[in-house]
This record gives structure tokens, C-alpha cells and sequence, in this order.
């Protein structure tokens, strides 16, 4: 009986939604197109998610940015290495932040990266650091490699350039925060090292940096697999 009721329920919102009756936020709708200022939700991840194989849909996603606010590159699918090609990818050359250099990344990967840029680590720097972040320093995100080099290990996510690895920040004002100098400082420093991971935990489906293990202690890992993974 409760079954039945709830196919009808489910059945009736369909209807309703359908005609107009209820409107959904564009950031709830799993239907809805993906759109970078569209607040971040548990839905988004499955909106970047479903980006996996639609190379045209995320492109799509990406010119949502105003050109000045990014600059990217999509790539053909390639093999750098015969054992990892790679799909769907761009090259990312900057966005609101400067990058210390330009990077492959997934196209899901750079659409996380940008929309938590603008929702989560800008608004953090402005509101801890009192000044926006102006370069972000990586040490890369492609790496043919299995996890922690380990022979009987399953692929990293950088052997398909699905997450980004984080070592700090430079402000506009000219302050310079990095993990393995500053995760521990108990002041603001700190304070946004700990809001930037929390931040990235809503965009990403994986975040791990120095709480998690002594491999991770000075950087973030920001990838794509899981669903908010924060660690």
C-alpha cells in the first residue's frame, strides 16, 4: 500500500512539474543543464558526473563562464602513454585565478574547479583573507600511475587527469599561504586552508589533504571520483 502511494505521489509531482505547476531551482533539477553560477548542491556532482561522457554537454557548461573570467583549451582524446589515454579533457590556462602553470584536466574536472572557484574558495579569501585569491599553485594533474605508485593498486585518478593536486595560494594584497607551512597555523592562514577543503568537499567528489594521511600533507587532492569525500 505505502508503495503504491508513493509511485502516485512520485506520478503526480512528475505531472506537476511537467506543467508548471511546481518549479524546480535550475540547481535542483538533475534535468536541468549545468550552469557555473548556479549555486552548488548535491546535485551538481551528479550533473558533473553525467559530464563524463558528454564532451559537447560540458563544453556547453564551460561557455557559461564569461570569456574573461576563462581561459581553457578542449583537446583532442589522446595517449600520452600507451597505458592512459585520455578523454573529454581541456587544458586549463587560467580562470578568475592565475594557475603557476597550465594544466590537462578532465572536462568535469575544470567545470568543478571553476564553479568551486566562484562559490566557495573566492568568497573564503574575501571573507578570511580580506583579498581574493590571485595564483594557485599545483603541482599537476595527469600522471600515468597507479595509487601511491603501488604495483597491485588501482589507477590514481591522475592517470585519467580526473583531480588536481593543490599546494597553496597567493593573494592579491601579496600574502602567500601553503599546506605544508600552514595547515596547522591557528590563525587565518589556517583558518582558510580549513575553508578552502570544506568548500572543495560540496564541488568535488573527493578532497584529501593532510588530515588524511602524511603522502597528502602538503596539498590538496581534488578529484572527481566518490561523492563528497572529505577527508
Amino acid at each position: 500500500m505505502r508503495s503504491t502511494l508513493l509511485i502516485l505521489l512520485l506520478i503526480g509531482l512528475g505531472v506537476a512539474v511537467q506543467k508548471g505547476i511546481i518549479e524546480i531551482p535550475r540547481q535542483w533539477a538533475p534535468w536541468a543543464p549545468l550552469h557555473v553560477d548556479d549555486p552548488v548542491t548535491p546535485v551538481t556532482q551528479l550533473k558533473l558526473k553525467r559530464l563524463e561522457g558528454d564532451r559537447e554537454g560540458c563544453l556547453a557548461a564551460l561557455d557559461t563562464v564569461p570569456e574573461s573570467e576563462l581561459r581553457y583549451t578542449p583537446l583532442a582524446d589522446y595517449s600520452p602513454t600507451a597505458n592512459c589515454p585520455l578523454s573529454n579533457i581541456v587544458r586549463m590556462q587560467s580562470s578568475s585565478v592565475q594557475f603557476n602553470q597550465s594544466f590537462v584536466a578532465s572536462c568535469p574536472l575544470a567545470l568543478a574547479w571553476v564553479m568551486y572557484e566562484r562559490h566557495e574558495l573566492q568568497p573564503a579569501a574575501e571573507a578570511i583573507m580580506g583579498s581574493r585569491v590571485r595564483q594557485v599553485d599545483h603541482v599537476g594533474s595527469f600522471a600515468c600511475r597507479n595509487i601511491y605508485h603501488r604495483e597491485n593498486a588501482r589507477r590514481s585518478e591522475h592517470a585519467t587527469a580526473e583531480a588536481l593536486d593543490v599546494t597553496g595560494f597567493r593573494f592579491e594584497n601579496g600574502q602567500r599561504i601553503t599546506l605544508i607551512n600552514h595547515w596547522n597555523d591557528e590563525g587565518e592562514a589556517g583558518e582558510f586552508l580549513r575553508a578552502a577543503r570544506d568548500g572543495g568537499c560540496k564541488a568535488f567528489g573527493n578532497v584529501i589533504g593532510p588530515d588524511y594521511n602524511a603522502a597528502h600533507a602538503d596539498h590538496f587532492h581534488l578529484g572527481m571520483r566518490g561523492f563528497r569525500v572529505c577527508r
